[in-house]
């Protein structure tokens, strides 16, 4: 049995900070198993939200520059969490953190410098998972189905609720995902209003009353009818959703997006036979979300343990550079639209 250990780094849109997790894996006649050893999520310093939210307003020339200096925080961070569980992991995977997806444009970007990261913790680095598919003519999203295949085989359906929420699962022997709605972009945008970080278990959206003109008025996006693959990026809520967020209150507002997030996501899998929805990332802890999505939809919601729920796109990106680094496909075109499969990802030397 091949035993490999990684450490994962996902930064999500809806920047609630950085998520690390220390994971072994171990193959089997091509079965792989994990073990999340340690995880940690490190809430990013007031300098870092404001220089990852703005980054999206930015000039060329200072993107470059930020593009360094946050792959050597990221470095940093790496090395101080492997020294604090004196691990040494054979490589690490970095999501990095998305500034602009315009795959229409065959254009994505994802800051973390590689090289600046691998010279800061001194492990190889494994990133930039999205390009090589956006080039094939592919959404570049979204990357965690291989994981949901091929460790999640247990579930019908794969939903991952965080900034954006997306779903996978098999259809007629091939892999299928795609992303669903803006989710905890919009309900923390909103949650902040009343100087919130977000909204705990959904309290807040539980006190308001749902409004239906702007449900309608959310629901009518015509991306919503389109067959996937598809994605969306920040560009979709500030072009589209943003402005709509207001005259109403926080409360009215919060429970009325909820009430959008819950109905397309049972729209998006309604099609499919009755069976268990795995549902991860920031929103699985939102209990009031949770209700409206069993409420809404006929299959099964389950919520697994804490170390899955927050840490399983971490675990997923380590899986992903595991793959790279075995030459093997990680990035399907079932799911992007790409003309081929991939086996995506960057590769870099401490030492280079």
């Amino acid at each position: 049995m091949k035993e490999t250990t990684a450490i994962g780094l996902m930064s999500g849109s809806s920047l609630d900070g950085l998520d690390i997790a220390l994971v072994r894996f171990q193959e089997e006649e091509d079965k792989y198993h994990f073990q999340i050893l340690q995880a940690e999520t490190l809430p990013y310093p007031e300098y870092w939200t404001e220089q990852l939210s703005e980054a999206f307003h930015k000039q060329p020339e200072d993107l470059v520059q930020l593009d360094k200096d946050y792959g050597k925080y990221l470095g940093e961070q790496v090395l101080a969490f492997a020294k604090k569980h004196n691990a040494s992991p054979d490589f690490v995977a970095s999501h990095g953190h998305t500034i602009f997806h315009r795959p229409e444009e065959h254009y994505t970007l994802q800051i973390g410098d590689g090289q600046e990261l691998a010279k800061a913790c001194g492990f190889t680095v494994v990133n930039d998972f999205r390009s090589e598919d956006v080039s094939k003519g592919g959404q570049g999203a979204p990357l965690v189905p291989i994981g949901d295949k091929l460790l999640f085989s247990d579930y019908e359906i794969c939903l991952n609720i965080g900034g954006i929420a997306n779903v996978s699962y098999d259809e007629d022997g091939k892999r299928i995902a795609f992303d669903l709605c803006i989710a905890n972009q919009a309900l923390n945008y909103l949650a902040q209003m009343k100087g919130l970080p977000y909204d705990r278990d959904g309290e807040l959206a539980r006190s308001g009353e749902v409004d239906i003109t702007l449900l309608k008025q959310l629901n009518r996006h015509p991306f919503y009818g389109l067959y996937p693959p598809k994605s969306l990026g920040r560009e979709f809520f500030e072009a589209n959703q943003k402005s709509l967020l207001q005259g109403l209150s926080v409360p009215d507002l919060l429970a009325t997006f909820v009430e959008h997030i819950a109905l397309q996501i049972a729209l998006g899998v309604s099609h499919l036979p009755k069976g268990k929805i795995l549902v991860t990332g920031g929103g699985a802890r939102n209990k009031f979300l949770m209700e409206r999505l069993q409420a809404r939809s006929s299959h099964e919601v389950v919520i697994p343990d804490k170390m899955i729920i927050d840490y399983k796109e971490a675990l997923v990106f380590a899986f992903l550079g595991l793959l790279r680094l075995e030459g093997k496909t990680n990035v399907l075109a079932s799911v992007t639209g790409a003309e081929s499969d991939s086996c995506s990802g960057r590769i870099w030397k401490s030492n280079e």
